[in-house]
């Protein structure tokens, strides 16, 4: 039997993340992966789908054109397999730093299927046979998998899930995609770029059900603007596979009608990766989705077993997971790791992104009363340059106090712009802290900034500048 001071289950963004500040603070730590490091995000996640991301953007500016920059072109040709290969790339390139990673910090890398037997001991069994580890603190950061719908089963070549999406071997001719979340629309976009006639079918009521209405609205318009169809308050009822075709079945406002489609991808959402672990005899309470429950110091019903990221309820985001892995090291090392879960951003990965810290206008007005300020991209100088006009900022602020509640951003590097936001709230700060924090001339940030000056009362707003 080996024994450590913590045992990770899992190698995802929570996963690796916690066994790797377990071994920079001295800890004796070894992570278990049965497939691959990085999990989901860095295989057939988060990773894979920004790099075809990327290259489907820069081959659909090619075949716009860049004439009004005097750039002339010739003819644009896709080359699919050398798009995948150059996506591969960097999914090897990026495992290959988690190995250095490890083995930087003293981390034993086991490879295998775990299974909890004992609080405190995880029988593996891997390619060299079984073993049985044992730990004073055990972390379950399995991540989650894709969810599919009753009518719509994975086959994974006609219906398929977000893991076959990033890796089709040919453009498909038309596109059905059964969800408008940020997977659904990310993964809607890489095609459509490259050619793919696609659908995109939402049961809610508007795109990205849970960001703020306003901003998904104009994402809604603007991917519309792009050739992307989007059905909202449509069903999914069934497929039925005919040949080398797929038959989709809706029902759009009480009328029922098929959609032929090459493909159908279903990107509903997904669900927390905790069964076949042992958790059941072992005495860990999961709730009625699968997901492990925890206390505020993420430990489960278990003492001295813990779970982070999608194997737990929040949001599915892979900093999430991130910063829950390493603030429950922290104190199992007897610092002060914590996480601060109202200032986590989300981003959809669209063209442009969309991007949100903190309540949407609509959360916040339930609170009580708001400011709200907005500046649009078409406003700012360097947004021109760039030929990325389209969307906004909006900023949502307490109405007597100023502080900042949230902010949504609608535009050209809004994943990136979003980080100021981040970190305003996380230090308290209020809308006129960020207004009047200089910003660099020309940048995209000076929307953020304007934004923020918009929420205060004129003359003290400045008027709006080149």
């Amino acid at each position: 039997m080996s024994a450590y001071d913590v045992i990770v289950i899992g190698a995802g963004p929570g996963g690796y993340t916690a066994a790797a500040r377990a071994g920079q603070l001295g800890l004796q730590v070894a992570c278990i992966e049965e497939r691959a490091l990085g999990g989901t995000c860095l295989n057939v996640g988060c990773i894979p789908s920004k790099a075809l991301l990327e290259s489907s953007e820069l081959y659909a500016r090619a075949c716009r054109g860049l004439s009004s920059h005097g750039i002339q072109l010739g003819q644009v040709g896709l080359e699919l397999p050398a798009m995948m290969a150059r996506k591969d790339k960097i999914v090897r390139a990026m495992t290959q730093g988690i190995a250095s990673l490890f083995r930087g910090r003293g981390v034993d890398l086991v490879t295998g299927r775990a299974r909890l037997v004992a609080p405190g001991q995880v029988a593996v069994a891997g390619p060299e046979g079984d073993r049985l580890l044992e730990a004073r603190h055990v972390i379950i950061a399995t991540g989650s998998v894709p969810v599919s719908l009753p009518g719509l089963p994975f086959d994974g070549e006609r219906v398929i899930s977000s893991t076959e999406a990033l890796s089709l071997p040919t453009v498909p001719g038309r596109l059905a995609v059964v969800g408008a979340g940020a997977i659904g629309l990310e993964l809607g976009s890489v095609w459509r770029r490259l050619g793919a006639d696609v659908l995109v079918v939402e049961f809610m009521d508007q795109v990205v059900p849970g960001a703020d209405r306003e901003m998904a609205e104009q994402l809604r318009r603007l991917l519309q603007r792009q050739g992307m169809a989007i059905e909202l308050q449509a069903s999914a009822r069934s497929v039925a596979v005919e040949g080398e075709q797929a038959r989709l079945t809706l029902e759009v406002a009480g009328q029922v009608r098929d959609e032929v489609c090459d493909r159908v991808l279903v990107a509903v959402g997904r669900r927390a990766h905790t069964a076949d672990l042992g958790l059941e005899e072992l005495g860990v309470e999961r709730d009625d989705r699968g997901r492990v429950k925890v206390d505020a110091h993420w430990q489960t019903t278990v003492p001295g077993v813990y779970a982070v990221g999608d194997a737990i309820a929040g949001p599915m985001l892979a900093h999430k997971a991130e910063a829950e892995g390493v603030a429950l090291v922290e104190r199992l090392a007897g610092h002060a790791g914590q996480v601060n879960y109202g200032v986590i951003p989300a981003v959809v990965y669209t063209h442009p992104e969309l991007a949100s810290v903190g309540l949407t206008e609509a959360a916040a007005r339930e609170q009580g009363e708001v400011h709200i300020g907005r500046y649009a991209f078409r406003a700012n100088a360097r947004a021109h340059s760039m030929d990325d006009i389209d969307g906004l900022v909006k900023v949502v602020a307490h109405s007597r106090t100023g502080r900042l509640l949230g902010v949504h951003i609608l535009g050209p590097q809004a994943s990136h712009l979003i980080a100021e936001a981040a970190v305003a709230m996380e230090f308290g700060a209020s809308a006129e802290d960020l207004a009047r924090t200089i910003h660099a001339h020309p940048s995209l940030s000076e929307v953020v900034k304007e934004a923020a000056w918009a929420v205060l009362e004129p003359p003290t707003a400045p008027a709006p500048r080149s």
